[in-house]
């Protein structure tokens, strides 16, 4: 740590990584609903935040580990769920009356295709009005499971149990991920509408 009297410790939350406060006050300075996306080693959660002087209220909130109480049987980590979960998101912000928002991905890096960019797809697609480049939404088949689909078919039968063992435990082949994507999709849809 650096000595001397002009040094300058930094918040604790910027020193664990949890925090970039620069682009924090760029996004409460547009006085605008927050989609606010995480997504950790075994989930993925989408907020609708708003910002108050006691501090952050959470409006709506989804999480992959509902996808699985609504019969979701795929991972809750995968780009299928996160666009589940940003869709399950914005069908309830819509429902709450909340029509637009922007997106806030807090200190992770901004990859093309990346969950984060599905779960604005999601949010985008159930009727939120967030601005965004459509460069770098994931593609359709791969939102839909279908790469999975390609991928299981190139196998021989017992490599394919071998690799997909916690897809096979659960009752989902992986052939037929996509059909049950639009399945929990659909189910969404009633349950929220």
């Amino acid at each position: 740590m650096a000595h001397g009297s002009r040094y300058k410790v930094a918040f604790r939350r910027r020193r664990e990584g949890k925090t970039d406060y620069g682009a924090r006050l760029k996004l409460i300075g547009l006085d605008k609903h927050r989609l606010v996306v995480r997504v950790t080693g075994n989930h993925t959660i989408a907020q609708i935040i708003d910002v108050e002087l006691s501090g952050d209220q959470t409006l709506v909130s989804a999480g992959s580990q509902e996808l699985k109480n609504m019969g979701w049987l795929g991972s809750g980590k995968n780009t299928s769920a996160a666009y589940l979960t940003g869709y399950l998101c914005g069908k309830k912000a819509v429902k709450e009356g909340i029509d637009a928002a922007v997106l806030d991905m807090g200190v992770q890096s901004s990859t093309k295709g990346s969950r984060v960019y599905a779960v604005l797809k999601g949010a985008i697609d159930a009727g939120l009005e967030i601005p965004y480049n459509d460069v770098v939404l994931p593609d359709e088949d791969r939102i839909k499971g279908e790469h999975i689909v390609q991928y299981a078919k190139s196998m021989d039968k017992a490599e394919m149990e071998k690799k997909f063992s916690q897809y096979l435990e659960k009752g989902l082949s992986p052939l037929e991920i996509p059909d049950h994507f639009q399945t929990i999709k659909e189910k969404i849809d009633k349950e929220v509408s």
